[in-house]
């Protein structure tokens, strides 16, 4: 059977277990926030895994790392309503501290896998014959220039 090659990253699986985990906590929240905090954390939630996922389709690696941060940004988004959700005691502290270390796992990977693509980015592009390269010039070089001023 095909699977994607996100199907296979650690980080996009523990996004989805997020996110299950995500719309079984909101179960519990007041029904007059279903269309509020509700869907904003439910939506932000599964950001992080669409954006592992669509970053993965992207051809540039400068560009799946981007989806990277986006991933990132989602996951601190939802730990930010987490923290608006136990100021109303929608969820308790304990609630709360038992998703903070899936939380500190997942950004640990996607930021392990932003750095992956960075590099692999930038050693890339240092073996492309065809970009235009500018030759390093000397500070020392300059100054004996006449006409310049330091």
């Amino acid at each position: 059977m095909f699977t994607f090659p996100f199907e296979k990253l650690e980080v996009h699986r523990l996004a989805l277990d997020f996110a299950d985990m995500i719309y079984d906590l909101t179960d519990e929240f007041p029904r007059d926030e279903k269309y509020g905090m509700v869907s904003q954390v439910r939506r932000s939630g599964a950001s992080v895994a669409a954006n592992i996922a669509e970053g993965s389709a992207r051809i540039s690696l400068k560009e799946q790392a981007r989806y990277s941060e986006i991933a990132y940004g989602s996951l601190a988004e939802t730990f930010s309503y987490f923290l608006a959700a136990q100021r109303r005691n929608y969820i308790s502290g304990e609630q709360l501290d038992s998703f903070r270390p899936l939380i500190f796992k997942l950004s640990s990977k996607l930021n392990a896998l932003r750095k992956s693509q960075i590099k692999r980015h930038d050693k890339k592009n240092n073996q492309d014959p065809h970009l235009l390269k500018e030759e390093a010039v000397s500070y020392d070089l300059l100054k004996n220039l006449p006409g310049l001023t330091f």
